[in-house]
């Protein structure tokens, strides 16, 4: 009778067990669906694609400027070659929405990266992160997107 016992003890906690596996499998792919990307920090601006046939390498347009976006808590700012621009910002799963915001007018001698900014930023929808070290804000169209690289001084 204690054998019995024993069996029907070790195939109840077989099967609790297994049932408790596929739970914590099924909310780790509900987790998985849900976690929002992180997009915080210092992203140096690689390129910016508008369309087929317009797009903007801002490293090309001035080497020696410093051009990046700074995704803070709910805002962003954006330096280019001469002007800058900044607005709100929020990520939910893979969906990021950026706000309406304000830009620098400053006039420059090559406006190209602010142009291709301006004219891209209001139709990012998508973001998706590569080894914590790339980024790409994909717009409503595949033809559409912003790549960034990590700051290398940046956290």
């Amino acid at each position: 009778m204690k054998t019995k016992s024993t069996a029907i003890l070790a195939v109840a906690a077989i099967l609790m067990a297994s049932c408790a596996g596929n739970q914590q499998t099924a909310a780790t792919a509900d987790e998985a669906a849900e976690k929002t990307v992180c997009v915080k920090g210092q992203w140096n601006l690689e390129n910016i694609v508008v369309n087929d046939t317009l797009s903007v390498r801002p490293a090309e347009v001035d080497p020696e400027a410093s051009q990046y976006i700074t995704f803070e808590d709910s805002t962003y700012f954006v330096q280019t070659n001469c002007n800058t621009i900044f607005g709100s910002y929020s990520v939910k799963g893979d969906s990021i929405f950026i706000g309406d915001g304000g830009m620098t007018r400053m006039a420059c001698p090559d406006m190209s990266t602010e142009d291709a900014l301006v004219a891209i930023l209001s139709s990012i929808a998508t973001v998706s992160v590569e080894n914590d070290s790339t980024i790409r804000l994909n717009g409503s169209s595949d033809a559409r997107y912003i790549l960034l690289t990590k700051a290398q001084d940046a956290e």
